[in-house]
């Protein structure tokens, strides 16, 4: 299973009750224990940071993650270069992957978001499409929506290509996910405990526990 958790500090910091001075504080709380329970993606999606102080939170965060996990920033091809991510993701109409294939050094990883079947095949040479927004979630109500079938005929269309759903993804979610063939999940709200929870055992307890639901999940399918 693949498993990306998507940055969103001020919904993480609003989540726990912190004053806006602490949420990037808690955000590295967050991507370290994701890190730790071996995630294998982390986007940083926080758009209403400008360029130059986006770099350097990248930069922070590389320096937190550890082992096989790999950060990804949220459309910012040159923020991404500049902190020496990992990789960008894309989002459906921005660059393609053979772009920034062009542009980037080897090894770099390459996202793109899809929303139906007809922008895979200029995606194909990307390592991963997410698509969505699949169930209904608290950052995409006004949207129409993919479900099961909708995320099925986009694993069918990528042809091996792994996809993964994004938008109400949570354990409930694990049965209909593993059923459509998708090779795992990104999501914000997953990864993001309640008010008084202790957030590294939460975060870690979350990761292995979406892969141990979504492995049983496929068995049974």
């Amino acid at each position: 299973m693949i498993l990306c958790l998507v940055t969103d500090r001020r919904r993480l910091g609003e989540a726990l009750g912190l004053p806006e001075a602490d949420w990037v504080e808690a955000l590295h709380r967050q991507i370290d224990a994701a890190a730790s329970a071996g995630i294998d993606y982390i986007q940083v999606r926080e758009p209403d940071i400008e360029a130059g102080p986006l770099v350097e939170l990248v930069k922070s965060l590389m320096r937190v993650v550890t082992g096989a996990s790999r950060i990804l920033v949220n459309d910012r091809l040159d923020v991404a270069l500049a902190a020496r991510a990992h990789g960008v993701h894309l989002k459906e109409h921005s660059l393609l992957p053979a772009e920034v294939s062009r542009l980037s050094p080897p090894g770099f990883v390459i996202g793109c978001s899809v929303h139906d079947i007809s922008s895979i095949a200029a995606r194909k040479s990307a390592d991963f499409l997410i698509a969505g927004t699949v169930l209904p979630t608290a950052s995409k109500r006004a949207v129409d929506y993919l479900d099961q079938d909708g995320l099925s005929k986009v694993v069918e269309a990528a042809a091996g290509q792994p996809v993964l759903g994004i938008g109400g993804m949570d354990l409930s979610a694990m049965p209909m996910l593993a059923s459509t063939g998708a090779s795992g999940l990104a999501a914000i709200g997953a990864f993001i405990p309640a008010a008084g929870e202790d957030l590294p055992d939460f975060v870690q307890n979350r990761v292995s526990a979406l892969r141990k639901a979504f492995d049983l999940a496929r068995r049974r399918t």
